[in-house]
């Protein structure tokens, strides 16, 4: 697929960050830049790993493997998709299907690259990375209390209407999601 060429015109012009906190799973800084116009402005950075998550299919490819949590920033409980931070060196596939394995105790018998994205583009830089696995199978680990209530195969004909209630909210969820919807999977 071709893009267009970027235009040196638009571009905006960091002239420095300054870190504000450091950890494991976070940078905060402030960056310093610059318009194409000469305003400038300092504006917030949240830099953090590489997330990788994976849609799971049954055999059939009418459900889907989901998790439903509490997220306390928003204190809202959500269905959402396993998935987790990728550790330094490892690849994304083999974070997405170790995730899928540890959070719900089923195995992807597949994985195959589906979609990638930043999901707050503005002020951070957090790729998440969305996998495909056409089916799974059970291994009897039980549900980690820490990561879940409970894991259930959800019918892909209600995702929409779970999205519209506010019942799946989170971003990479929903892309990932409607990407199988909107493509389905042969």
């Amino acid at each position: 697929m071709d893009s267009d060429p970027p235009s040196e015109q638009t571009r905006w012009t960091i002239h420095g960050e300054r870190s504000v906190d450091d950890t494991r799973r976070l940078r905060l800084s402030i960056a310093s830049v610059e318009l194409p116009d000469g305003v400038k402005f300092e504006q917030y950075v949240m830099r953090s790993p590489k997330a990788a998550m994976m849609v799971v299919l049954d055999d059939a490819l009418e459900n889907v493997l989901m998790m439903w949590r509490h997220r306390w920033i928003f204190d809202r409980w959500v269905w959402e998709l396993p998935g987790g931070y990728v550790d330094p060196g490892e690849d994304p596939v083999h974070t997405a299907a170790r995730e899928v394995e540890e959070e719900t105790g089923w195995r992807p018998r597949s994985a195959e690259p589906l979609v990638s994205l930043q999901p707050n583009v503005g002020v951070a830089d957090a790729e998440n990375l969305l996998f495909l696995s056409r089916a799974a199978e059970y291994i009897g680990d039980e549900v980690d209390v820490n990561e879940a209530e409970r894991i259930a195969w959800i019918s892909l004909g209600s995702v929409r209407a779970r999205i519209a209630k506010g019942a799946i909210l989170g971003a990479s969820s929903q892309v990932g999601l409607l990407h199988v919807l909107a493509f389905p999977p042969a």
